[in-house]
């Protein structure tokens, strides 16, 4: 089963690239969205966003679906919580891991910082003009499609808060998850995983990738998309492709 966890400010209807080429090679596919994005409920207090909120969203759902041979597809906030449940969940034994990291109670850098400051200016952040900006290639009705789920900016709390979440100091909420997350890929982690690397991600591009690589036991070289941002699964159909070779399920 493959569970397709994406970050923000998208929902799963990113995932339309890479879930076709899994269905057609057997396998299930699962694709929540949080709450705050996608056909999820939209809490409208800013204040109920949480670190926690979120990864208990998560755990509650892996519980509730008893899933068996799991593997995690995961990108920006999917990785930020995904890669915490390998270790209390042993039925995760696949990662594909596309430009994202864990929260470790540190900035993942420079192009993290600038992201985060333009996402605080913009209270109501249009959606899909920056899904647009990020990958050229979508159509107009694509973008417009990622704009859908927020009409106005009483829509956009999950939008809004998700950059301020991310634990760039050991003190926030989220941040001893990361560190024992990241203990345990390192040291622990016998499953099998596969990168995809978005080269020109000005935000968790090659050097944040590459530190997360190293953290994840056995990860092979990633797979590399030069023309490709942030939002890598919009080039998903040949990582999917290359990522069902190299686990031999094609």
């Amino acid at each position: 089963t493959f569970v397709c966890l994406h970050g923000q400010p998208t929902w799963s209807y990113l995932h339309r690239r890479i879930v076709p080429v899994f269905l057609q090679a057997g396998c299930r596919v699962v694709a929540p969205d949080w709450f705050g994005f996608g056909r999820s409920d939209k809490p409208a207090l800013d204040e109920a966003y949480t670190f926690t909120f979120h990864r208990r969203t998560l755990t509650a759902f892996l519980d509730r679906m008893a899933l068996s041979d799991v593997c995690l597809a995961v990108q920006d906030w999917g990785g930020l919580l995904g890669l915490t449940a390998p270790k209390d969940y042993p039925s995760i034994t696949r990662l594909l891991v596309m430009n994202t990291g864990l929260g470790v109670g540190r900035s993942p850098g420079a192009g993290f910082d600038a992201w985060k400051a333009y996402s605080a200016s913009r209270p109501d952040l249009a959606v899909g003009a920056l899904m647009k900006r990020a990958t050229p290639h979508l159509t107009e009705a694509e973008a417009a499609a990622y704009d859908a789920p927020f009409p106005d900016a009483s829509y956009k709390a999950g939008v809004r808060r998700f950059p301020e979440l991310v634990p760039v100091r050991p003190d926030m909420d989220g941040a001893a998850e990361g560190l024992a997350s990241a203990r345990f890929l390192k040291d622990a982690w016998s499953g099998e995983s596969f990168m995809a690397v978005g080269v020109a991600d000005p935000v968790l591009g090659p050097p944040v990738m590459a530190a997360l690589r190293a953290t994840i036991r056995g990860c092979p070289e990633p797979m590399m998309i030069e023309d490709a941002g942030h939002f890598v699964q919009e080039w998903g159909e040949p990582i999917a492709k290359a990522a069902l070779k190299h686990w031999a399920l094609e």
